[in-house]
């Protein structure tokens, strides 16, 4: 089984993302315009809208229209957005514009571009689109781009559907003309998908900045909340890319709820309190997805969990000496993305070679080649081994090294019934020595823990090697 997800990401360090000026911290402000956009009957839909919006568990009238709840939505384009005009005046915004949405509304339309704000796709119509047909979605994108295209005067170059299905992050890479993505949550800093082995750059969104939280049970009851958890974020992600570690901060508005007055204040709080910063870069998720694709372009890389088995099995099954069948169950078993790392990949290969059986385990043991001993004298150990021997200097004794080393390895086997390991390239010769002399006394079955525990030492630094 291949799993799809990625659950490592940049891991412990994040790369620089060497934001302009030096900055510490990208701060991205979308409003989502979604007016016009959203189910109702007279769209054409089977049933009213039931999501974001100041009726806390609304439901769907199937077939009926909702007074209420489209004049939720008209406040957003009729006052909420012009508030929201006003306050971000001088400030890059980027629009997730509904493409219906952006048709019903031109004179709001208007006010974006003279401002602009980038206008990113925000899909065809304000629709679920869990369990809407893979062809169907494809047609909707491919729609949405058009009329776009033909309301805002160029094609969108991002794309963020919302109400995604799990088709939707690969039809955005299939439609082929977006710079970027924004469906997905996963991280703080842009990174690249990779589908059907083309690029993708996505640039995360957020579902915790956002104000879509006043419209749920357990979200944001006041605009200090909204505020308070702003500044919060802001201070956290501010104070690491002091320490070296700049992020990006998205913030998601609706001009039917940011756009009222009582969380408004909490938008130009929090500007005032950002721009009290210095180092803090203002910018569009285009800005951001350029800069990032100048900076930190696609590298490819070997990715072992999209290999062929036997491709796999010839490449990684010498990483437990002789014993290609670790390699073998690995390939067999799980694997994704978390197993493209050298660490997540040693963990892997690791967990499988202590399931396997105590037959299994020994016979990994008994085919570690003595150190020192005869098969390097005849050069007959593999690349590895012979490269690992080196490094630690066991190609080079002294006649007087070589028989203290040919004499702990007899005792260590005749006492232990297999070679002494460890990981050569962690000691040197005294070292080794020494952990020989003191090892050997060793209770066997300590030492067995010992030598297994070795064995998977060994196998990280290889991995560390092949894939770095």
């Amino acid at each position: 089984m291949r799993y799809s997800r990625d659950l490592t990401g940049y891991g412990q360090t994040t790369p620089d993302p060497r934001w302009p000026g030096g900055a510490r911290i990208a701060v991205q402000i979308v409003v989502n315009y979604e007016e016009g956009g959203e189910n109702s009957i007279e769209h054409g839909d089977a049933a009213s809208e039931a999501f974001l919006s100041e009726i806390i568990g609304a439901q769907p009238w199937p077939g009926q229209r909702h007074w209420n709840m489209e004049s939720i939505y008209d406040y957003g384009a009729r006052s909420g957005f012009w508030r929201l005009h006003r306050l971000l005046e001088g400030i890059p915004v980027t629009c997730y514009g509904v493409a219906t949405a952006l048709e019903r509304n031109p004179e709001q339309v208007a006010a974006m571009q003279a401002a602009g704000w980038e206008m990113a796709t925000h899909g065809l119509k304000w629709i679920d689109y869990r369990n809407v047909p893979r062809e169907v979605e494809e047609q909707h994108i491919a729609q949405a781009v058009a009329l776009h295209t033909a309301v805002c005067g160029e094609r969108p170059r991002g794309f963020y559907q919302g109400r995604t299905s799990m088709n939707t992050v690969a039809l955005g890479c299939e439609e082929g003309g977006f710079e970027y993505l924004a469906d997905t949550i996963a991280d703080e800093l842009p990174y690249w998908h990779v589908h059907n082995g083309k690029p993708q750059l996505m640039v995360p969104y957020t579902m915790d900045a956002n104000d879509m939280r006043f419209s749920s049970g357990q979200g944001f009851g006041t605009g200090t909340d909204f505020f308070d958890y702003l500044r919060d974020s802001f201070d956290m992600l501010y104070a690491e890319g002091v320490a070296g570690a700049p992020k990006m901060m998205s913030i998601g508005l609706h001009c039917r709820l940011a756009g009222r007055p009582g969380r408004a204040m909490a938008i130009q709080r929090f500007l005032d309190h950002a721009r009290s910063h210095d180092g803090v870069w203002f910018a569009s998720r285009l800005d951001i997805a350029r800069h990032w694709a100048r900076e930190h372009p696609h590298q490819p890389r070997t990715r072992p969990s999209q290999m062929d088995r036997d491709a796999f099995v010839a490449r990684f099954g010498g990483v437990y000496e002789h014993s290609p069948f670790i390699a073998e169950r690995v390939w067999d078993a799980e694997m994704g993305a978390v197993h493209d790392t050298p660490a997540g990949l040693a963990l892997r290969m690791a967990q499988v070679f202590r399931q396997a059986s105590d037959d299994e385990r020994l016979g990994v043991l008994r085919a570690h080649p003595d150190l020192a001993g005869k098969l390097a004298q005849a050069r007959r150990l593999t690349a590895d081994s012979a490269a690992e021997q080196a490094g630690a200097g066991l190609d080079a004794l002294t006649d007087a090294e070589r028989d203290a080393f040919t004499r702990l390895n007899e005792a260590y086997v005749a006492r232990h019934g297999f070679p002494f390991i460890i990981a050569v390239r962690d000691n040197d010769k005294a070292g080794i020595l020494s952990a020989m002399q003191t090892r050997t006394a060793n209770d066997t079955r300590v030492e067995r823990a010992t030598a297994e525990a070795q064995v998977a030492r060994i196998a990280t630094l290889r991995l560390k090697d092949m894939l770095t």
